[in-house]
Parts: C-alpha cells; structure tokens; sequence
C-alpha cells in the first residue's frame, strides 16, 4: 500500500470526524478500569525511569495524554490529524500538541523516557509497522517503556462511515498479540506483558508492554 496514500486517508478522514470522535471518547476512560490500570502501570513505569518527556503518539483528542498529565507524567501529544490537534489543544489547554507521523517521528534520538500508542497503529498496514516501530524505538533512551494498544483479530476491514455518520476512507487492521510481540522483538524491544480486553466482544482488544532494550 503506497504510504503517501494511506497517510492522506487517514488525515482526511480524522480531520472530518474530529469534533465527533471527541465528543463521543471524552469520558471513555472512566468506563475502562482495565485501561486506566495500564496507563497506571505505564507511569509507574516512566516514574521509575527517573522521569521525563512521554509522547502520546497517535493522540487524537487528547484524552489519554491528559489523564498521563493527571498521573504525573510529562506526557505530550503528537498527531497525524490538525483538527485533531486542534481539538486536544482546545479541550487540554495547558498541554503540549503537535502535528506529525508516526512514520516518520520529529523528535531527537532517545530523547523520550516513555511512548504510548493507545489504538493509533490501527490504520498502519503491516508492511509499515516496522518502520513504525523503528522510530518509536529510535527516539526512546534505552530501557525506555513503550506501552501499545491495538484491536485483536486476524483481518482488516474498510472502514467507510466514522463517528458523527461523517464519511471516512482508512483500513483498521486487527492484529494478534503474538504477531505484535514479534515485530517488537524484531525491532529492538524486550516484550515484558500483555493485557487481553473485552474477551466476549466482537472486537476484543490488547495492550502490550515492552521496552527499548538497552
């Protein structure tokens, strides 16, 4: 899949439904205590690494960067979508966020203590992941922990019709915990736990802790 091409989807489609998908997400954390317990885990993680910058990458409205904030972590966002940013910035004054790709990250060599990817390499198809990866691994120091959240399930789908009933063009991919842990391992992580979410729902979930190997 051509990158430019999937990286325009994915803009367009987030710049259409911002306003929507924040309204319908802003108080999702408070009905996911198991999420809650891992973004928990990951500060104590980033606290115990003595602290210091954390991106949220794949922000979106912002939500988990703010509840990071309100953990005590140095948590700032990063973004594929302006309005999205835009939207975070309006809701999250006070917090930092800033338009840019995953694939391609502007931030300094091992410059961050910690990166979550919270359901934002959905929209990655497989062949891009690595690269992906490969940067999240390049802007961590070492030992650095990475924290990733992502749907389970072996297929991808078109997904035409967003939040609002506003019109979308992205691909979400669902992937398994094994083929994610893999591609970690390739590309210099230590894979230390998994977390397997809403078991009985169509779309179960996963979150996966790692870190930059030293």
């Amino acid at each position: 899949m051509d990158t430019d091409r999937w990286l325009a989807d994915t803009r367009t489609s987030y710049d259409t439904v911002a306003v929507s998908y924040a309204d319908r997400i802003r108080d999702a954390l408070g009905r996911e205590p198991y999420l809650r317990a891992a973004l928990a885990v990951f500060a104590d993680s980033v606290r115990a690494a003595g602290g210091g910058p954390v991106a949220d990458v794949g922000c979106g409205p912002g939500h988990v960067t703010a509840h990071l904030h309100e953990l005590g972590v140095d948590a700032f966002g990063i973004d594929l979508s302006s309005v999205m940013v835009d939207v975070a910035r309006r809701d999250h004054p006070g917090l930092r966020f800033e338009v840019g790709s995953m694939t391609d990250l502007d931030l300094a060599d091992a410059s961050l203590v910690g990166l979550i990817a919270f359901w934002s390499l959905i929209h990655v198809p497989d062949e891009a992941v690595p690269t992906v990866l490969r940067h999240f691994r390049r802007v961590l120091r070492p030992g650095g922990p990475l924290v990733l959240g992502f749907h389970v399930g072996d297929e991808s789908r078109l997904k035409t019709q967003g939040y609002g009933g506003h019109p979308m063009n992205v691909h979400v991919h669902r992937r398994q915990p094994d083929q994610v842990a893999t591609w970690l391992r390739d590309t210099g992580f230590t894979v230390e736990a998994h977390l397997l979410l809403d078991l009985d729902e169509p779309v179960p979930g996963a979150v996966l802790f790692a870190r930059r190997q030293l």
